[in-house]
């Protein structure tokens, strides 16, 4: 056992500091979790609904937020340039916000297109693109874990390269070079 983690267990939740309860869940450690959720929520949510006044949209960024660091907290812990754990929450919360934004924008625009196509597709083209999707499908599934992840990070959630190499704990470069193959993977195997 590492004796960051033996220290954990000696040292009660609440005489830890933020970064050491970061460093608990980095190891997994499901009681750091939720004292740095005791701790650090009430506060995140004040100023999450100082920024949006929709409970809503609040609560599913919360919820977002601590996901994200229960994934992510390895990243934090192992930084050595890191920044303060709670300025490190802020932050993942800050661009969870912003996503959250970004994704009622989109659904806000997407009636309004709707609207204007009002011809129904023809029986050809829906084929088409069940067998389009169909051969997505298959070429996402060949692909490996370590490209999927990524390409699933910044296409499916929309996800910056720093915000997935944040999520998943590795350097921006990593990303990059990742999101590149996985691009070209796909095209091989949907040409």
């Amino acid at each position: 056992m590492d004796g960051r983690f033996i220290s954990l267990i000696v040292k009660g939740m609440e005489d830890l500091d933020e970064a050491e309860l970061v460093r608990g869940v980095a190891g997994g450690d499901r009681a750091a979790f939720d004292e740095l959720y005791r701790r650090t929520s009430p506060w995140l949510a004040v100023r999450l609904r100082r920024r949006c006044a929709d409970d809503d949209v609040v609560a599913d960024v919360l919820q977002e937020t601590y996901l994200a660091v229960w994934r992510a907290a390895g990243s934090y812990a192992g930084s050595v340039t890191a920044g303060s754990a709670v300025g490190w929450l802020w932050t993942i919360a800050a661009n969870r916000l912003v996503d959250a934004f970004r994704r009622r924008a989109r659904e806000e625009r997407v009636p309004a297109v709707a609207l204007l196509d009002t011809t129904a597709p023809a029986a050809e083209d829906e084929v088409m693109a069940n067998r389009v999707d169909q051969n997505f499908e298959q070429a996402l599934l060949l692909l490996p874990p370590e490209l999927r992840q990524v390409l699933q990070a910044m296409v499916l959630d929309d996800l910056s390269v720093r915000q997935t190499a944040v999520l998943l704990g590795m350097p921006e470069g990593t990303v990059k070079t990742r999101a590149r193959r996985a691009r070209i993977a796909l095209r091989k195997a949907l040409s």
